[in-house]
């Protein structure tokens, strides 16, 4: 298929083809925009780009919009569809393009920030958008899409502009693969990690603390069971375990620079007349740890693992589950090395990250961010060749990676991990940052072995980004059923009755405990089918019954999650079976 450029030049492309599904779906962002225009003329359009899964349009409209208006947008959508219209670039210059979108301040605004110059827009019908494509040539493919919510976004991403109406939408080459995702998109809702969260009792918010998570007893022991997980990776690696404390006076946090660009995020106190913060991430105190002691060549690199439980403001609005809190624990750790050792210490995490990654079989790709064109800092030099580490790095790992250039933070580049779900949704998790800020800021030093005083190269590395939105993602990706290693409650026991099989499975119980499975069992009134539901809903990996044969002959039978089929078992062999498939923290 060929698709038109934004100068108006043709490309054939792949029509399964990432490029393709994207071009498809910014198309159907344009019908979407002249449908709205359609329908209610006074809406303003501000941007309307392609997605992951699909596109949004962000419009200021001049009533209060509901999903009932959807439906009316998404029938004027097919109804001008028929038409099979052509799709054409053209190119107005700036002052054209002014006087054309004169009542739009929004297109006004972007059209402001464009260079001189022609500037590129495209037409179907009577309808003309800035934008830079690519498109299709024409609507002949777009048949099969779906209007699938709405949010409010702020223009530009600032809270102090008007919140607009933003509309997500997805866009398909077929009918059956529109089906399948609006499937997928089903499954999601059922696997939303607030109900799940409830439903198996993990975690709790308050309205006595808004962004403040309770760990509940079955959503800590998953949380320390992927703490145990890690610290034990982090010994393997050679980190040394600190902690930081968690208040810490305003002269570190300005000498930082956090208090001059990160205040309005932080909580802060007064102690005995004095300016306190209590800590928004974790680097400053890692920093501290360093500069308590003298060091020397030999010494590094120095590893430094914390697990800090950090506080941020975050606005009421944004506030989402485990996905966004104002209190996370990180799973931080800070490497400073010689210049010499940066390379290493980088496939290092990269390896570290991929073991971790694998264990939960999550999927990953790397976006390598470069040096921005202005405000940084550090030597030029140095900057491109920490660039080429990262990249090489990167290549060694056969992974997917992706170049965002002049996007690495002002004290240095840095590579961005994004995981992909068994829902086939992508998420930012991991990062590892070079800094050559806080080294300078703080007067790191050590002394090299010409006995002269030099700066290391320090490296933020955070392979879950945070604990609860890491949990967050899990609970969703597993759909609340937890491999064994990880699961709250292991094994649930039902005796068929009471007072002839009670005793055995009492017995059992005690035996597990000795082995250290977690272990319930449901002695209640209820019936046996009852009790084998309730075991499914608390979505419990195994569930033994006991009757009469399990008693006479020291078995068990036992059926797995989601498995309608009983096995039975020597209890010594079962034993063995889930104490191996524990210890190897085994995921089907």
């Amino acid at each position: 298929m060929k698709i038109t450029l934004h100068d108006g030049s043709l490309k054939e492309i792949d029509k399964d083809s990432k490029e393709a599904f994207a071009t498809l779906n910014h198309s159907t962002a344009h019908l979407l925009a002249e449908a709205v225009l359609a329908l209610y003329p006074d809406s303003k359009l501000s941007i309307g780009p392609s997605i992951e899964e699909g596109f949004y349009y962000d419009i200021d409209f001049s009533f209060p919009f509901t999903e009932e208006h959807m439906k009316l947008i998404e029938d004027k959508m097919k109804e001008i569809t028929k038409k099979n219209y052509k799709i054409e670039y053209l190119t107005m210059t700036k002052a054209e393009a002014l006087e054309y979108f004169k009542d739009n301040p929004y297109k006004v605004e972007l059209i402001e920030n464009l260079q001189d110059g022609d500037i590129s827009c495209f037409k179907q019908n009577d309808f003309i958008d800035l934008c830079r494509g690519p498109h299709l040539q024409d609507s002949t493919m777009i048949k099969h899409f779906k209007l699938l919510s709405i949010a409010g976004a702020y223009w530009r991403g600032d809270s102090k502009n008007k919140q607009l109406v933003r509309i997500y939408g997805t866009s398909h080459f077929s009918e059956e693969s529109l089906q399948n995702y609006l499937n997928l998109v089903e499954e999601r809702k059922k696997r939303d990690h607030r109900l799940l969260g409830k439903q198996l009792e993990l975690f709790s918010i308050s309205e006595y603390g808004p962004g403040f998570p309770f760990w509940l007893p079955n959503g800590l022991i998953v949380k320390d069971e992927i703490e145990k997980y890690l610290k034990e990776l982090l010994h393997k690696y050679g980190y040394q375990l600190i902690q930081t404390p968690t208040i810490l006076s305003r002269e570190l946090w300005e000498t930082s620079g956090h208090w001059d660009h990160y205040q309005n995020n932080m909580y802060t106190t007064k102690v005995e007349d004095k300016e306190f913060a209590i800590k928004p991430m974790n680097c400053p105190g890692a920093v501290i740890v360093y500069n308590s002691s003298l060091h020397s060549y030999r010494d590094l690199p120095i590893r430094l693992a914390e697990m800090g439980h950090v506080h941020r403001h975050e606005a009421s609005g944004a506030l989402n589950g485990l996905f966004r809190v104002r209190s996370f624990t990180q799973d931080d750790a800070h490497i400073f090395c010689r210049e010499d050792q940066l390379a290493k210490e980088i496939n290092n995490c990269i390896k570290l990250f991929d073991e971790v990654y694998s264990l939960f079989n999550l999927d990953y790709s790397i976006e390598l961010s470069t040096r921005p064109e202005t405000g940084y800092i550090g030597d030029p030099k140095l900057w491109t060749k920490a660039e080429r580490i990262l990249e090489s790095a990167c290549k060694r790992t056969h992974k997917e990676f992706d170049i965002n250039p002049g996007d690495g933070a002002f004290y240095g580049p840095k590579l961005d991990f994004k995981v992909r779900d068994s829902m086939n949704r992508v998420w930012q998790c991991g990062t590892i940052q070079l800094d050559m800020n806080l080294p300078t800021r703080f007067n790191c030093t050590y002394v090299d072995s010409d006995g002269e005083k030099k700066e290391p190269i320090m490296i933020h590395r955070a392979c879950f980004g945070s604990f609860e939105r890491f949990i967050g993602i899990l609970i969703e990706h597993f759909g609340g059923a937890f491999p064994v290693w990880m699961a709250p409650t292991q094994v649930v026991i039902l005796p068929v009755n009471n007072e002839y099989h009670l005793k055995t499975a009492e017995k059992l119980r005690d035996q597990f405990d000795k082995k250290g499975i977690r272990v319930t069992l449901d002695d209640s009134n209820e019936k046996l089918g009852y009790r084998m539901r309730n075991a499914q809903m608390k979505k419990v990996p195994y569930t033994i019954v006991i009757g009469d044969n399990e008693v006479n002959n020291k078995t068990v039978t036992y059926r797995t999650y989601k498995d309608k089929e009983q096995i039975t078992v020597p209890t010594s062999d079962f034993i063995k079976m889930i104490c191996k498939e524990r210890d190897s923290r085994k995921i089907n």
